[in-house]
Order: structure tokens, then C-alpha cells, then sequence
């Protein structure tokens, strides 16, 4: 990373997974002064939760988008774990607009073979709305890894979530971690992958592999230089 001004554009099929996967990251592209946007695809409804869990996760998503100083949010408020049900053309279109109107240089998105069927419709659409005959503007495109998703997909032969670029992430893994915790009921107790010691763990292990106490891992889809 640099401090060159970027555009960078993170995509989360719920709220959460931009903290688990690239939080520290997103605190990282702040600190450089860089501009970045946040993309929520789906959201929970008041057809299966109650009125007071509604609200109550509206708020917790502004406050987290206030923390990590958005420059835009979006939630396309798609229906959380119903995304296979919703034509993926309304997916791409939804995407696509906002990718034309911020013009981002960098996207980060879920892993393509994350377990949660609404991860890989989200980054199906991300793919398709961000082909670079449509927008030009994308010179960089990684996939990230999300606690609870991506290590319980099988390990099967060409379909795990293999990074080779590591994010120095040591200076606000504490933020991070602070971050998560906003999100009431989604933070479990050790040894949950969500709980904040698996956090540590996984961040530790990817620290281990650059030669820094913490760091985020992503998996290169593209890059144009």
C-alpha cells in the first residue's frame, strides 16, 4: 500500500463479513487517506425477526460505519439467506450502478467457495459487475477470507482459499477486534470461529507468514498495472 489516493471498494454479503474478513485492512486504507466504500448485499427482515432486532442491527451497522469512516455505505437490504432465490441479473445491476458511481480502483470481496450460499451469489455478481470492459476503473480485484464461511468449505483440490497477499494489519488489530464487538449476538464465546481468540488466532497465523505479530490474507483475482 501507498499513500497514491485510491478508490477501494469492499463488498460484504452480510454485515460482518467486511470486519472478519478485511477490518484491519479498511483501518489500513484509512490511515493512508485513501477512499473507501461499503457495499452490504443483503440485510436480516422483519418477516423472520422481530421489530427491536430490525433497529436494532440498523444501528449497529451506522455505528460501525461511522467507526471505520466510510466514505459511502450501501445496503441493498436483499434478504439475508435468500440471495439464490433473487435473479442474479438484480444482484449485478444493484452492484454495477454503485461500481460505475464510485469507480473504485481496488475491490475486496468474499471468497468465491465460502459454505453460505449467499456468499458465492455475492461473489458471482461482484465478478460480473466489476469485468473491466465495464469498468475500467478496477485495477485490482482480492478475495478474502471469512471466519465461519471460508475454512469449512472441503479442501478439495483447486477449491480452497489459497492467499498470496498479506496485509501488515499489527497497528489496528485492536480496532478491529473493538469493531467486531459492535456486533451484538454475531461475536460468540472461544472456540467459535467467530469468538474474538479465533480472531487472533487466524490473524497470528497470516502475521506469521510475512513476519508480523498480525495481518489479513486475500487470494489475487486480478490485477492490471
Amino acid at each position: 500500500m501507498n499513500n497514491t489516493m485510491l478508490k477501494v471498494l469492499v463488498v460484504a454479503p452480510h454485515p460482518d463479513d467486511e470486519t472478519l474478513g478485511c477490518g484491519g485492512t479498511i483501518l489500513k486504507h484509512n490511515d493512508l487517506n485513501h477512499e473507501v466504500h461499503w457495499i452490504s448485499v443483503t440485510n436480516i427482515s422483519d418477516d423472520e425477526w422481530s421489530e427491536f432486532k430490525v433497529k436494532s442491527r440498523q444501528k449497529e451497522i451506522k455505528k460501525i460505519a461511522k467507526m471505520y469512516n466510510f466514505k459511502t455505505f450501501s445496503n441493498l437490504d436483499f434478504t439475508a439467506a435468500r440471495l439464490d432465490s433473487v435473479p442474479m441479473v438484480d444482484i449485478v445491476s444493484k452492484i454495477s450502478e454503485l461500481v460505475q458511481e464510485i469507480q473504485p480502483n481496488i475491490v475486496y470481496v468474499n471468497n468465491y467457495n465460502d459454505v453460505h450460499t449467499d456468499h458465492q451469489v455475492v461473489f458471482k455478481a461482484v465478478i460480473s459487475a466489476t469485468k473491466n470492459f465495464r469498468q475500467p476503473s478496477v485495477s485490482r480485484i482480492l478475495m478474502y477470507e471469512t471466519l465461519s464461511e471460508t475454512e469449512f468449505h472441503p479442501a478439495f483440490s483447486g477449491e480452497s482459499f489459497n492467499p498470496n497477499v498479506f496485509v501488515d494489519i499489527t497497528d489496528f488489530f485492536s480496532q478491529k477486534c473493538q469493531i467486531m464487538k459492535q456486533y451484538e449476538g454475531e461475536v460468540m464465546e472461544s472456540p467459535h470461529p467467530r469468538s474474538i481468540d479465533t480472531i487472533e488466532a487466524l490473524a497470528k497465523y497470516r502475521g506469521s507468514r510475512i513476519g508480523e505479530k498480525y495481518a489479513e490474507a486475500f487470494q489475487l483475482i486480478y490485477e492490471k498495472i
